[in-house]
Parts: structure tokens; sequence; C-alpha cells
């Protein structure tokens, strides 16, 4: 019985971690459609790729949805939207894209975060209960149930892979587009509440490639969970010292408050929501991957100088040109300078 040739549907793949994981695939010779609303700024990010279609529209689109669901063998739930506007839009999307993967059994890829947890000082594994302190933990904790309960009733399968904070080529959001400008120009980079403790991140790449490897296992149950913890670094501090000695600039830092963000969340909505996440940034929130790596247990990681230069080397080529660079201001109300609301959701 000859199988089925995989074909991979990436929606969010403009984003952080769609991004990569659409990059990851492409590197596979995989055959991959994306779902975009900016058919423009994909095409600028992948140009042209013999087993790549770009096809533009929204996963509110549930007819176009399903049209591309059927032809999909694999659904990469990628979706975000600002922190602001996550009741109602997050559930509706994930539905859709359930029901799209429902016509033929497909497999969903989802991105998971550290939301279900809320604040605990104990590494998380995969066996522990969901237990949010934020409006956004419990949104995630009901995307999570909705694809447990349709993986379940054998409507399709879903592999979640949990992840920490992103950062990588294509992170564009307010988090982590400024720490590297502000590597590249000598201005300051920003960060939130504390710069000297330990914090996890994962190199959007390298969880790319554990979605793709977890793939090539073929998990026979409908719903698997790994937990992926990329790199616990001993501070931001450091981290920003490292990102700036391969930038070639001196670091300079600019550390924003609870009292700032909570003062700025009376004007602009995503920071009112962003305020209720600063737990984050004031404790070390760890992943535990034991069962990942004994499931991998040949991969590696990426170096951290190698992908620090890779970021870098894509900002350097993407995100500005080096006029634009000159002109981004050192500061101003928001972290990174300027406040751009939409990108302040997925850091």
């Amino acid at each position: 019985m000859e199988m089925t040739k995989a074909h991979y549907l990436v929606l969010g793949g403009t984003g952080s971690i769609g991004y990569a994981v659409a990059q990851e695939l492409l590197a596979q010779n995989e055959q991959v459609t994306l779902l975009v609303r900016n058919r423009q700024k994909a095409q600028g990010l992948f140009k042209q790729q013999p087993n790549l279609t770009i096809v533009e529209g929204d996963t509110k689109d549930l007819p176009l949805l399903k049209q591309l669901g059927a032809q999909a063998t694999h659904i990469f739930h990628g979706i975000n939207y600002p922190y602001n506007k996550w009741e109602g839009n997050m559930e509706e999307v994930t539905r859709n894209v359930i029901e799209a993967a429902a016509q033929n059994k497909a497999t969903i890829l989802f991105p998971g975060n550290v939301y279900n947890y809320g604040l605990t000082a104990r590494p998380i594994t995969e066996t522990d209960h969901p237990n949010p302190n934020t409006r956004e933990g419990a949104i995630r904790v009901r995307l999570e149930k909705l694809l447990q309960q349709a993986a379940a009733e054998g409507k399709c399968k879903v592999l979640l892979l949990r992840l920490p904070d992103f950062w990588g080529p294509n992170v564009t959001n307010e988090g982590v587009a400024p720490i590297f400008n502000g590597a590249l120009t000598g201005k300051p980079m920003p960060w939130l509440v504390n710069l000297d403790i330990p914090h996890q991140l994962v190199y959007t790449p390298d969880a790319a490639r554990v979605f793709y490897q977890l793939l090539q296992k073929a998990p026979s149950e409908n719903f698997t969970l790994y937990n992926y913890g990329g790199e616990v670094v001993l501070s931001m501090r450091q981290l920003f010292q490292q990102i700036a000695s391969l930038a070639g600039t001196t670091p300079r830092y600019k550390l924003y408050s609870k009292g700032f963000v909570r003062f700025m969340g009376l004007f602009i909505p995503v920071l009112r929501e962003l305020k209720e996440m600063l737990y984050l940034y004031d404790q070390t929130i760890v992943l535990d991957d034991s069962k990942l790596k004994k499931a991998l247990p040949g991969f590696r990681p990426t170096p951290l100088p190698e992908a620090i230069r890779t970021t870098l080397d894509w900002f350097r080529e993407h995100y500005h040109t080096r006029e634009e660079l000159r002109k981004q201001p050192a500061s101003g109300g928001a972290p990174g300078g300027k406040v751009r609301a939409e990108g302040l959701s997925t850091f």
C-alpha cells in the first residue's frame, strides 16, 4: 500500500514560530501551503520555492480553511492575536482548525506555552495539572482542552509542543525585535522587571526541528504532549552582553518596571493585559523536557553564538534597512520604544 505523501498547511507562517516551522519543512523538501493575510509579506519572507504555495485569506474563513485542509495531512496552528483580542478569537480559530483537520484526520501541530501553569516554583512536567493565574492562561487551557477532546473523539491527531519564550529570525514582536535592533545600533536593549534572574528561552529554528523530528517517530496516540525547554540563560543581562558583543556594539539596557507597565496599561489595551503576565519576568519559570530528551536522544540545539549570529544577520537583512535602523528611537513609551500593540502577545 502506497503511503500518502505528506502535505503541510501552515497557519501563522509569517509569525514567529510559524515562520521557523515553514522554513524547516521546506528545508526537508516537504510540500507546504501557507495561509496568510498578507501575500506580499509572505513572498518577501519566503521568496519563490518549488514546494511552497501561498494563499491569501483568513483562518476565520471556514470554507477556505476546509478547502485547504482537505489536502493536508498536517496542519500547523500558529495563529495568534494580541492579548486583548484573545477572548473569543483564539477559540473560534482553534475550532475552525479542528474542523478542517477532521476531514481526513490530519495531525494538528500546536505550540503550547507556560501560561497554563501560572506562577510555579518547580519545573513544569507534561503530567502537571493546569493552574492558571491569569485570563490568558485560562484561555490557553481551554484551547488545549478543545484539541484534546477532538483527538479523544478521533477527529484528528494532535502533537502539542510546550515552549518557553521565542527568539530567533522573524521574531519581530516588541519583546524581541528591540533587543536585536538595539544591539545592532548600540541603543538600549529593553526588558521587563528583572534583568538579573535566570530565564528560559527557545530559539525558534530549534523548536521547528523538534516538531519535525517528533513527527518522524509517528506517535501512535491521538494526543501527544512534549515540553521543549530550549535554554536557560543565567540572566538576560548576560545574554544581552553576548548579543551586543557579537553585533560589535557596547551593551546598553533599558528596564521597564511593573509600575510603568501598569500605568501605560491605563491607555494601551494590550499593556493592560500584559500586566497580568509580569510574573513571567519577575520569577524564573522552567519547563522540564526530560521526556523529550529520551524521545530524541540525538537532538542537539544550535550553539548559542551561532543562533545569535543568525538572528542578527536576519534582522540586518529583513527587518530594517540600515537607514531605518539609524532612525529607530533609543527609547519611548513602551518596551522597545515605539508601542506596536499587535506584537506584544508573542513573547
